[in-house]
């Protein structure tokens, strides 16, 4: 049968909403057997902030794989009716609400309309973010806070909004998309990186509150790697070459696997890439040694050699038009999956398989051994 036709909101300068042409969802609704609930019901609601391109497009287009009815909060507007397309056309429900995360109440009336058509919120993604690529000595402070306020008070108000729904019934998942960043900080990155540190510092604390409260609420935080997304050609800059992610780079299909996963296991962090989990455990035991590496390397492995037009459009403040997609220029040299990841979503063969090789190894050891020993007595008997 064909399902309910998904509908397109944006919001106007109030944060109120305001329709836009339908567009017509075909995706089957089947009830799972012997769930006595309605077929309608059967699909996950879930809410994605930075829906409009990145890693945030990803995961909307993944919860649409599955079936789910996907709000989708963001402002660009060309890249949220891009985003809807994404999720209807893989068999999804896709409901786009044009809002400042920076905004509670713009949040706030989003998650209200996104309950009003798709009914209660399952899942509640926070990825908005934006950023300024420069020295400390050269940022205003205007600019600190605005990095501040999207980057982690959007998160807090998005969990704010989600945890209003999700408490009184006890159910419900919050998904912290975070970054080896919120464990370390990196040169030109001070706004982003102190705003991921406070996500951190936030989701730790909400996460013993909910453990208090004995609630069924669950809050996890997935640290990205570096990523192929299109934020280093829209995010505000004021270096002179061109900015690039820092190698290894993974694409943001793989971020939005470890979304999904994380969404659906009881898990209180992932580290998503080799290199995220390297950096935790770096910063954790060579702190020291990484500020002066950084500070020696920092600046060259964050730009690539082309110059930057100091006159291109940046997302801080409006959003930059277009539909940018979840890709960005990096694809040529972005990896389409992480073998650790796969190792963190698969803890058992991963265990078993780990236990096999030590098993093999101590066996490979004892035979040298013997073998030593039996040598040594041949040669005392000569």
């Amino acid at each position: 049968m064909d399902g309910p036709r998904s509908t397109h909101l944006a919001a106007n300068s109030n944060g109120q909403a305001t329709r836009t042409t339908p567009t017509p969802s075909f995706a089957q609704t089947r009830p799972r057997a012997g769930d006595g609930r309605s077929p309608q019901r059967q699909r996950e609601v879930v809410v994605v902030t930075g829906a409009s391109a990145g890693v945030g497009r990803a995961v909307a287009r993944l919860f649409g794989e599955h079936g789910a009815r996907v709000g989708l909060i963001a402002r660009g507007r060309d890249g949220l009716e891009g985003a809807c397309r994404d999720v209807e056309s893989c068999g999804g429900e896709a409901l786009a609400y044009a809002a400042d995360v920076s905004d509670p109440q713009h949040v706030e009336a989003a998650a209200q309309e996104i309950e009003r058509q798709f009914g209660p919120i399952d899942i509640w993604v926070n990825d908005a973010m934006t950023s300024v690529f420069s020295p400390v000595k050269e940022m205003t402070p205007d600019e600190f806070r605005r990095v501040t306020e999207v980057t982690y008070l959007g998160y807090v108000y998005g969990t704010m909004a989600a945890l209003r729904r999700m408490l009184p019934r006890d159910h419900g998942t919050i998904v912290q998309v975070g970054s080896a960043l919120a464990y370390r900080g990196i040169p030109l990155q001070a706004a982003y990186c102190g705003s991921k540190h406070a996500i951190q510092g936030f989701t730790e604390s909400l996460r013993c509150e909910l453990y208090h409260d004995k609630s069924k609420v669950w809050v996890t935080m997935v640290q990205m790697p570096a990523l192929n997304t299109p934020q280093f050609g829209w995010v505000k800059s004021k270096m002179p070459r061109k900015a690039q992610p820092v190698p290894p780079i993974y694409q943001p299909e793989v971020a939005a696997r470890a979304v999904y996963w994380a969404a659906h296991h009881r898990r209180r962090e992932i580290n998503v890439g080799m290199s995220t989990l390297l950096t935790v455990l770096a910063n954790k035991f060579a702190s020291g040694l990484l500020d002066h590496y950084l500070g020696r390397t920092g600046y060259t492995s964050q730009q690539t050699s082309e110059p930057e037009d100091p006159e291109r459009p940046s997302n801080l403040w409006q959003p930059v038009a277009g539909d940018r997609g979840a890709h960005g220029a990096f694809d040529d040299r972005a990896h389409e999956s992480a073998p650790e990841l796969w190792a963190a979503m698969h803890p058992l063969p991963t265990a078993v398989a780990a236990a096999g090789v030590a098993g093999a190894t101590a066996f490979g050891v004892r035979r040298l051994a013997r073998r030593a020993e039996r040598d040594g007595a041949g040669a005392r008997g000569r």
